[in-house]
């Protein structure tokens, strides 16, 4: 009876064995999801919206595209069309569309014209139809604004959220030439088709449209409105100007009435987090400042506190920590490694971000065909940029001047270089005075200007061209930038303008002098960088304006004749939608930053003088990787009162953590930056561990911290050189000779020996594909394979049970037969 019992059972666990290997089989055969297109959020709020039949133009097949309409701020964003009509290959204004940023109080039908920001363009008095003005002239049928006073002076007025109405056509109270963000000339392509960037405005960059600041009674965020106005081949009286110029304002009725309207919601604007709520300070690196803006309100929603954010230089931010004073922030951003001075307490640095620099750039050019998206630079061309070494940098050479002395035989502009035009030959044809002034870059001292020296002086071309030989045209430095010794100070941390140069210009009686610090100012920061080139203008100053008493002006640039390029970080270049040169790197390869590229420098980061905080290595990209890839550390010492250590030590796990999951929503990861390798999110986790046990923990394990007597060791006596060091765990980092966090941890011995190298989760020897966390169908992926073994293992016990147990049942009786 036992053996028919197991019979029965055992055919049921072959046919389970057999069901668990075809399983098996299914499961590996099963196809995985795709992976995604792009970061979450970037294109999941686009809308388009259709035109409608005029009464003379027929707009019904005109499609249009807003690339992002939710959780927007201060940025730019992508506007596409297709279905207009064709357009004029001699540049006149007929078929083209006018957009418009505007408030709004009517949620179900968008916005009045006098609550729409448009009419101050650069060039728009040259023509009616860029104008706030509806002259009874023109002749609208539908036109209600009339002036009894003056026939051919109506205009529109713009209201503000708040204030007091325009008081006239050319009232630049709240908007004017150099800030406004209308675009009343986007011409159609001769197939109907069109494609421009929208600079969107919160009420930080226009209180007057309010957007993100207003809120509805039960405390929601009021909505603003993109207005696209379609304009065809015809005036609202029907006429067909005989020259292609269209004559009327966007705002003119029976235009306006052929609107298309699209509705924006805005995060909100102003401080994330309730006033009365306990304060941290946190202070550095401005490539942090997109990601803890975004992530501050979070924070705040998980937490008892507030963190306040202060931009700084890293150098600055540093030294709030080795020599803080009574109000000083406890924890700062930084690029290089903080190290704490002698006998003080150990520090933790753990990696929050990692971004880069970007090379960005808006380049329009009638004669070229329009939009110029691409650009090739090596790190030569950039030395020339950066050390005005292009006569136009220093002199425009209008009106007779001369070049200066220093820089004859150089080229004019960087469209005259024989190299630039060798690696971009799409830009010849652009003549000298189209290029852009000087490469915008920031006044301050910081880690990232070092790199980009480190950049120029890893190159050889380029640091014999900074040593003083020429290229193989004949073009040398700026012999006033020779003397500055760049290929060799590795000190330099900023941009220096070294030309004394000036040029005399006059008007009428008024003479002043301009500079090369007139000629391409400095920016205040990379963000004020990307913004200014967005927008194509820099700030120049060259030519007497009608002041008095007189002073340098420049030339707002007119939309579709801009050009300007701004050495700026990922994040900024990333939100203002900027073009960006691709950089060469140590292969010899062209490459953009991308979440690809800056995991792949990630992963042959050397170690800083910290050993465990990665430095940026523009000599070491390879195989894709972006030169200009830069980390970013937390650093905070050790001894801190416990709750704020406590509250610092969440903001780090909340950085590494859910702050790296990418997309445009408060709390996640802005565009430009890559979301970090998995070893640096368990590295930035171990170094909160450290911080929450403070300095003088018995446990003290993980993490990335070094004290006083070293820093660049990683070992030595004295205990364990940082606490990363004594615990031996993955992407730990040993700092220095360190007295204060001594202890051991399991698996690992108490002295300091234990450094990066041991780490089997050193990004650096981490396979780069799998550096930059699991994708939803990567982890289904590996569940997958893992369900397979189980299955297979499980399928083969099942068979197996049957077997074994006859083979243990016939040694039985034979055992048994010999022990008769």
């Amino acid at each position: 009876m036992r053996f028919v019992a197991f019979r029965s059972a055992g055919r049921a666990r072959v046919a389970a064995g057999v069901g668990a290997l075809v399983a098996a089989v299914l499961v590996g055969l099963a196809p995985l999801p795709a992976q995604p297109a792009t970061a979450a959020g970037t294109e999941d709020s686009a809308v388009t919206e259709s035109g409608a039949k005029g009464p003379y133009d027929d707009f019904s097949r005109l499609k249009v595209t807003v690339h992002q309409t939710k959780d927007l701020r201060g940025q730019g964003v992508k506007v596409t069309w297709t279905g207009g009509g064709p357009g004029n290959a001699e540049g006149k204004h007929v078929n083209f569309l006018q957009v418009m940023q505007c408030w709004g109080d009517d949620a179900a039908n968008g916005p009045d014209r006098t609550q729409c920001e448009f009419g101050t363009e650069a060039g728009a008095s040259t023509y009616y139809e860029a104008l706030r003005q509806v002259p009874q002239i023109l002749g609208d049928p539908a036109e209600t604004l009339k002036d009894p006073d003056q026939f051919t002076n109506a205009w529109v007025p713009f209201k503000p959220v708040s204030g007091a109405a325009t008081t006239s056509s050319t009232d630049h109270t709240y908007f004017g030439p150099e800030d406004t963000n209308s675009q009343s000339f986007l011409p159609d392509q001769a197939d109907g088709s069109g494609e421009t960037v929208f600079e969107m405005k919160s009420s930080r960059e226009s209180p007057h449209l309010g957007c993100g600041a207003r809120t509805t009674s039960s405390g929601a965020i009021e909505p603003c409105w993109l207005v696209v106005v379609p304009r065809g081949t015809h005036d609202p009286d029907g006429s067909s100007p005989s020259d292609n110029q269209l004559r009327t304002s966007a705002l003119s009725q029976s235009n306006w009435n052929q609107r298309i309207v699209f509705r924006l919601d805005f995060l909100p604007v102003g401080d994330n987090c309730a006033a009365d709520k306990a304060e941290r300070r946190v202070i550095g690196s401005e490539l942090v400042t997109d990601a803890i803006t975004s992530w501050q309100a979070k924070l705040c929603e998980r937490g008892g506190n507030r963190f306040t954010f202060t931009q700084s230089g890293e150098d600055y931010a540093r030294s709030q920590i080795t020599d803080p004073g009574t109000s000083s922030p406890g924890l700062a951003f930084t690029v290089d490694p903080v190290v704490a001075p002698e006998g003080a307490a150990p520090v933790v640095q753990a990696p929050v971000a990692l971004s880069g620099l970007a090379v960005g750039f808006l380049w329009e050019d009638p004669k070229l065909g329009g939009h110029m998206k691409d650009m090739r630079l090596n790190a030569r061309l950039l030395a020339k940029m950066l050390t005005e070494s292009y006569s136009r940098d220093v002199r425009l050479l209008t009106s007779g001047q001369t070049v200066p002395d220093h820089l004859k035989g150089n080229p004019i502009s960087i469209v005259s270089d024989p190299e630039f035009l060798e690696l971009n030959p799409e830009f010849k044809g652009a003549i000298d005075a189209d290029a852009p002034f000087p490469v915008m870059v920031t006044t301050d001292n910081s880690d990232v200007n070092k790199v980009v020296w480190n950049y120029l002086r890893s190159d050889t071309d380029a640091r014999n061209f900074l040593i003083g030989k020429a290229d193989p045209w004949g073009m040398k430095i700026n012999p006033y930038y020779k003397e500055l010794n760049l290929a060799t100070d590795t000190t330099v941390s900023d941009f220096p303008k070294a030309d004394p140069t000036t040029t005399t210009v006059t008007a009428g009686t008024a003479s002043l002098d301009y500079g090369v610090l007139d000629l391409g100012p400095y920016a205040a920061d990379m963000h004020d960088a990307a913004l200014k080139t967005r927008r194509g203008n820099e700030g120049s100053a060259y030519r007497v304006g009608e002041n008095i008493p007189p002073k340098l002006v420049g030339d707002t640039p007119i939309a579709g004749q801009r050009r300007a390029y701004a050495i700026t970080d990922a994040a900024s270049a990333s939100r203002y939608q900027l073009d960006i040169a691709a950089l060469k790197n140590a292969d010899g390869d062209y490459v953009k930053p991308t979440g690809t590229s800056l995991l792949k420098a990630a992963a042959e980061m050397p170690d800083s003088s910290v050993k465990g905080v990665k430095a940026p290595a523009p000599g070491k990209a390879r195989n894709g990787a972006y030169p200009l890839a830069i980390p970013v550390y937390a650093a905070a010492s050790v001894d801190q009162a416990k709750d704020v250590r406590q509250d610092y030590a969440r903001l780090i796990r909340y950085a590494a953590g859910a702050g790296q999951t990418q997309g445009t929503a408060r709390g996640e990861l802005p565009l430009g930056y890559a979301p970090l390798p998995i070893a640096w999110r368990t590295q930035a986790e171990q170094a909160a561990a450290v911080l929450e046990k403070g300095v003088t923990g018995s446990d003290d394990g993980g993490g990335v911290a070094n004290s006083g007597s070293g820093g660049s060791s990683g070992g030595g006596s004295g205990g364990a050189g940082s606490a990363g060091g004594a615990a031996g765990g993955t992407g730990t980092a040993g700092g220095g000779a360190g007295t204060h966090a001594s202890a051991t941890a399991p698996g690992s011995a108490s002295g300091g020996s234990a450094g990066p190298s041991a780490a089997p989760g050193d990004p650096a020897k981490q396979n780069v594909a799998s550096s930059g966390g699991l994708t939803p169908a990567e982890a289904l992926g590996i569940i997958r394979w893992v369900l397979l073994a189980v299955l297979i293992v499980g399928g083969a016990a099942a068979l197996s049970g049957p077997v074994l147990w006859r083979l243990s049942a016939r040694r039985g009786a034979t055992t048994a037969g010999e022990a008769r």
